[in-house]
């Protein structure tokens, strides 16, 4: 059947810094457990199979400089590995447990043997580099890796210091080049904020796209002719594109969503809460607190606190009667979109979805996204897949437009990030982006003992601007430990900014935020100054 238009899937793979050599266990590292394990290794494992049974797919996925580095850390790795030792010790004590219980038995069964498999993936088959797995799928053609913000800052909210997002922008393209060994052809705006005037910092690093919440494109001036089914022009060479809400609507939605199906795996139910302490053993507590191990039993059922055990062959077949849902509404969804825009260009639905729901929060997640791309595939379909970049290839833009600001968080602006749980730290952060702006244009160039200084600066600055801790806040989730970030960032920046300015510069002290912080080893102060030129990248 002949193409009528495209699909562009796109996961958001993000994770703030939560690496903490300082303790041995540390709880909030569990997130980067989890996700890598949930998440990015099975996800890997089958795009990695459908390149290797040579289905045709285009996905992008964008790999925040964050996850990337921790990803490429060798103490997280080391962490990983044990994590992974612990859960196959618990899944096997589990077996031996259940010995006797036909309903939970085959399920704690299953669980050791993920364990070990997801064991000999990451050691064998990644040789302990997801990033150099990923890039290897890149290699392929099939897979785009695209880069966003250095630490995931909240870009609109730094507006009024420009060469604050430009640092946050230049510091996230040379750190994926450096990653990756290949420049980003794309950008993820955190949190699609946007604000007009990002689109001058995204076009100087040479960036050729970036997305838009929904809104942000149809206010967009002058008003877009195909709505979010085409890409924008905002700058020169720099194109911007819209979220589709309807396929966002079928899988993030908490009532319409296919996540949210009874069969499915339940998130929240989870043996370590449901066993006793001697049965888990202390590495699945934290400061004497349970927390969550990765072995769930139960499925969904429904709005209940009876919840049903699992049964891992029906939740199977719920994936492909999904998948093939999806499908059919984009076949139906570009058949009618093609039929309203005739004559101004080819249809293409943005589909931009966190990865982490796939697999993490959805445990069928990534086998909804490998049956996806298989049913794509089939050559009766009247659409294909696509990336951003070979979109453009094929069918440059059509219009220019500057957009209008939005985010995809409640309210579709600012809201989630700006209110009365969080507010108090923007002007900690305003003042320190000025201060860092203000150091960088006194020393165009600094000794090294200065430059390891400005460096550092610049780092806990960054980390300090991360759009996770305002959003924790926001949702009073960890609220303790995002406040705890916030403030221990700015006061290491305070301190080293006081140190260079009374110029009594203690080693001691910028060695041991290196030693912790230890994220963009290319890091250049210079990127806080209008006349900053980024180092020559390869070309595309």
């Amino acid at each position: 059947m002949q193409s009528k238009g495209y699909l562009a899937l796109v996961l958001h793979a993000h994770l703030p810094f939560v690496r903490h050599p300082e303790q041995e266990r540390f709880l909030e590292e569990d997130w980067f457990f989890e996700a890598v394990l949930e998440c990015y290794l099975p996800l890997w494992e089958r795009l990695d199979r459908l390149i290797q049974e040579k289905v045709p797919f285009k996905l992008t996925l964008v790999m925040t400089p964050t996850l990337m580095t921790m990803l490429k850390d060798e103490l997280l790795g080391r962490r990983l590995e044990r994590h992974l030792d612990e859960l196959i010790e618990l899944a096997e004590r589990e077996v031996h447990r259940t010995r006797k219980d036909t309903r939970v038995q085959p399920l704690a069964r299953l669980y050791a043997r993920k364990f070990k498999h997801a064991k000999k993936i990451y050691q064998e088959r990644c040789q302990r580099d997801l990033v150099g797995a990923y890039a290897r799928l890149q290699e392929t053609g099939a897979l785009e890796i695209i880069t966003s913000a250095a630490t995931h800052a909240y870009l609109p909210l730094l507006e009024p210091y420009p060469l604050a997002v430009a640092a946050q922008v230049r510091t996230a393209v040379e750190s994926h080049q450096t990653l990756l060994g290949q420049p980003a052809k794309g950008f993820w705006a955190p949190e699609c904020g946007s604000f007009p005037g990002l689109e001058s910092w995204l076009g100087e690093s040479r960036l050729g796209y970036f997305f838009a919440d929904t809104h942000g494109i149809l206010h967009a001036q002058p008003r877009p002719l195909m709505g979010v089914y085409a890409p924008l022009l905002c700058a020169p060479g720099l194109a911007v594109f819209g979220r589709d809400q309807q396929t966002s609507n079928q899988v993030w939605s908490a009532s319409e969503g296919y996540p949210g199906h009874p069969e499915y795996r339940d998130f929240y139910r989870d043996i370590g809460f449901d066993l006793k302490r001697k049965q888990l053993g202390p590495q699945f507590f934290s400061a004497g607190k349970r927390k969550q191990t990765g072995i769930k039993y139960h499925r969904i059922t429904g709005p209940t606190q009876k919840k049903e055990f699992y049964r891992p062959a029906l939740a199977r077949k719920v994936v492909q009667k999904h998948a093939a849902h999806f499908v059919a509404e984009r076949s139906r969804q570009i058949e009618r979109i093609a039929k309203l825009t005739k004559g101004l260009g080819p249809t293409v639905v943005v589909s931009l979805y966190d990865a982490e729901l796939f697999g993490h929060w959805w445990a069928e997640g990534p086998s909804f996204i490998e049956a996806v791309l298989r049913l794509i595939a089939q050559d009766d379909q009247n659409f294909e897949t696509i990336t951003p970049s070979a979109y453009l290839e094929r069918h440059p833009c059509q219009q220019q437009a500057q957009l209008s600001a939005s985010s995809w968080g409640q309210g579709g602006f600012h809201q989630t990030w700006l209110n009365q749980d969080n507010e108090w730290i923007y002007r900690h952060l305003h003042w320190a982006s000025g201060e860092m702006i203000r150091l960088a244009a006194k020393h165009p160039v600094a000794s090294a003992l200065l430059t390891r200084f400005l460096n550092q600066a610049a780092r806990e600055l960054m980390l300090a601007q991360s759009s996770d801790w305002a959003f924790i806040m926001k949702m009073k989730t960890v609220v303790p430990y995002a406040v705890r970030r916030t403030t221990e960032h700015l006061q290491a920046f305070q301190s080293l900014r006081d140190q260079i300015q009374n110029g009594q510069l203690d080693i001691s002290v910028v060695s041991e935020l290196e030693n912790r912080h230890n994220l963009f080893p290319t890091l250049d102060y210079r990127c806080y100054r209008k006349d900053y030129q980024a180092p020559k990248r390869s070309p595309s």
